[in-house]
C-alpha cells in the first residue's frame, strides 16, 4: 500500500493528514489500482509505514467508509467496496463519471465494419483447419512485414508474431527474455500499462528521466552499464504520455547502444501511424544492429481496440521461442480479428489520413482551450500522437483528480505514469474525444483546479453522491 501511494507525504497546506490519506486511497479505487474487495491493511500497520498515528489512520478509514469505498467488520478488518446505487435523478448525481478522459484511444471508423464483412467472406478458407495459429495466420504476418518494408525496414513474415494488442505483446516478451528481479530500463514517465506489466512479471523497473529536450543517451547507457539491465523499454514516437518524438540521429544512437551492451530494446511503436505536423516516423528497427531492436506494433491507436491486435517484430530467433513458449497462455489470436486486421493493412490510408486529421483538429481545440482556461498550466504541442503532458504549478495532481471526478470528469494523474509516485506535478490531456466533449472536460477542469489550487484540498463529496460507476 505505501509503494502504491508513492511519495505521499503530509502537508498541512493541504489540509488535515486523515483527509490526505483518505484522498489517496481514494484516488487508487477509482483508478482502479486497489480492486473492490481487497482487505485494506490494518490502522497500526499502515500508520507505521507512513509515519502518522494510528488515530489519522482510523479517521482515514472512517472516513471511506462514510463515502461507502470501505466495509468493515469486527475482527476481519476493512475491505474495499463500491458506493451504493441511488436514484437516476440527475441533481443526485454528483460524483458520477460522465466523461471518461483518462484514456487516449479513438472510436472505430465505419471501414472497420467494412473489414469485418470481408474476413466473414474469407473465413470459408480457414474452417477446414484447427484454428490454432501460435505466430498468426500467414497473410496477416506477410501484410505486417509488408508494412515495415513500405516504410524503409527490410522485413520477413517470420520476424513476426501476431499478438492480441501490443501490451500482450509486452507479456510475452517479459516471459520470454526477463527472470524475477531482473533490472529492465524505462524512460520516465512512461505507459502506465508497461510500469504494470513489468511489475507483474516481477522486474525491477529503473527509470531514466525524459526531459523536455529528449532523450538522454548518456543516462541510458549508464543506466544500462551500472544495472546490468538486458532488457529495456521506451516509446520513441509520440511518447505516451509526454508526446515527444525521437530523432533519426537519436534513434541511431540508441540502436548502437543496445548492441554494444548485448540488451534487447523493446520498442514500443504504437502510436507511430498518428504523426501530425511531422512526415511519419522512421521505425528505430530500421537501425537494429545485430537483432537487439524488437518493436511492437498494435491496431489499437491507429484503427480500433476493439480488434485487440497487435504484433512483436523481431529476430526469426525470438519470434520462434515466442511461439513455441505462447502455447503456455494462449493458442494464438482468434482468426476472425486477423483477417479483419489483414482487410484494414491492405488499405490503410484512407482510414489514417481521415483519423489524422480529426485527431489534428481536437488536439488543437484541447490545446486553445486549456491556454485560454488554465493559462498557468504549461505544455508543449506535440507533433503527433493522442495527447499532451501538462505541468502545474503544484504538485497537485491527484488532488486535482479527485476533485473532478466529483465534476463527472475521470483524469489520469501524473502518478500513473511514473514510478514511486512521481509526476504529482503533471497531468496527461487526451485528446481523442470529440470537440464538443473536450470542451465539457476543459469547462469542469477549469473548476477542479480552482478548488485545488485555491486550498490544496478538494471537497469531500456526501456518501449520497457517488454511484457504482464512478470506478
Amino acid at each position: 500500500m505505501s509503494r502504491l501511494m508513492g511519495g505521499w507525504q503530509a502537508d498541512l497546506s493541504r489540509g488535515p493528514t486523515y483527509r490526505q490519506i483518505q484522498r489517496a486511497l481514494r484516488l487508487l479505487i477509482l483508478d482502479g489500482r486497489l480492486p473492490i474487495g481487497l482487505r485494506l491493511p490494518g490502522e497500526r500497520n499502515l500508520a507505521a509505514a507512513l509515519d502518522v498515528s494510528r488515530t489519522t489512520v482510523a479517521a482515514a478509514y472512517a472516513e471511506l467508509r462514510d463515502l461507502g469505498f470501505l466495509a468493515s467488520r469486527h475482527g476481519s478488518g476493512s475491505s474495499i467496496r463500491l458506493p451504493r446505487e441511488f436514484p437516476a435523478n440527475p441533481e443526485l448525481r454528483v460524483g458520477a463519471i460522465e466523461i471518461d478522459f483518462s484514456i487516449a484511444a479513438l472510436p472505430a471508423p465505419k471501414e472497420v465494419h467494412a473489414a469485418y464483412a470481408e474476413a466473414l467472406a474469407e473465413l470459408p478458407r480457414h474452417l477446414p483447419g484447427i484454428g490454432y495459429e501460435p505466430a498468426g495466420i500467414a497473410d496477416l504476418r506477410s501484410a505486417i512485414a509488408d508494412r515495415y518494408a513500405r516504410h524503409g525496414v527490410p522485413t520477413d513474415h517470420e520476424q513476426i508474431l501476431v499478438t492480441q494488442g501490443a501490451q500482450h505483446g509486452l507479456v510475452l516478451l517479459l516471459g520470454l527474455l526477463a527472470r524475477p528481479g531482473d533490472p529492465l530500463v524505462i524512460d520516465h514517465p512512461t505507459y502506465s500499462k508497461a510500469i504494470e506489466a513489468i511489475r507483474a512479471a516481477s522486474c525491477h523497473a529503473i527509470p531514466v528521466d525524459l526531459p523536455n529536450s529528449g532523450w538522454d543517451r548518456e543516462q541510458w547507457r549508464a543506466a544500462i552499464a551500472q544495472t546490468g539491465s538486458k532488457l529495456c523499454y521506451l516509446l520513441p514516437d509520440f511518447h505516451n504520455p509526454t508526446g515527444q518524438l525521437m530523432g533519426n540521429d537519436c534513434r541511431q544512437r540508441f540502436a548502437a547502444i543496445a548492441a554494444a551492451s548485448e540488451s534487447h530494446l523493446i520498442v514500443d511503436e504504437t502510436m507511430i501511424d498518428l504523426w501530425l505536423d511531422v512526415p511519419r516516423p522512421l521505425s528505430l528497427a530500421a537501425f537494429d544492429q545485430g537483432g537487439h531492436v524488437i518493436a511492437l506494433g498494435s491496431m489499437g491507436k491507429s484503427f480500433w481496440g476493439g480488434l485487440r491486435m497487435g504484433w512483436i517484430r523481431a529476430s526469426r530467433e525470438i519470434v520462434a521461442a515466442l511461439s513455441a513458449a505462447r502455447a503456455a497462455n494462449d493458442m494464438g489470436s482468434p482468426i476472425l480479428e486477423q483477417l479483419a486486421a489483414t482487410a484494414l493493412l491492405r488499405r490503410p490510408d484512407n482510414v489514417l489520413d481521415e483519423r489524422r486529421q480529426t485527431v489534428l483538429e481536437q488536439r488543437d481545440h484541447l490545446l486553445r482551450l486549456v491556454g485560454e482556461q488554465l493559462p498557468d498550466w504549461r505544455f508543449v504541442r506535440p507533433l503527433g500522437g493522442l495527447s499532451a503532458w501538462a505541468e502545474l504549478p503544484r504538485p497537485l495532481s491527484s488532488a486535482l483528480a479527485v476533485a473532478a471526478h466529483d465534476l463527472g470528469v475521470r483524469i489520469a494523474p501524473g502518478s500513473r505514469f511514473g514510478v514511486g509516485g512521481a509526476f504529482e506535478r503533471f497531468v496527461r490531456l487526451p485528446y481523442a474525444l470529440p470537440k464538443a466533449v473536450l470542451s465539457d472536460v476543459v469547462d469542469r477542469l477549469a473548476v477542479a483546479w480552482s478548488q485545488v489550487a485555491t486550498t490544496g484540498t478538494v471537497r469531500v463529496a456526501p456518501a449520497t453522491a457517488e454511484l457504482t460507476d464512478a470506478i
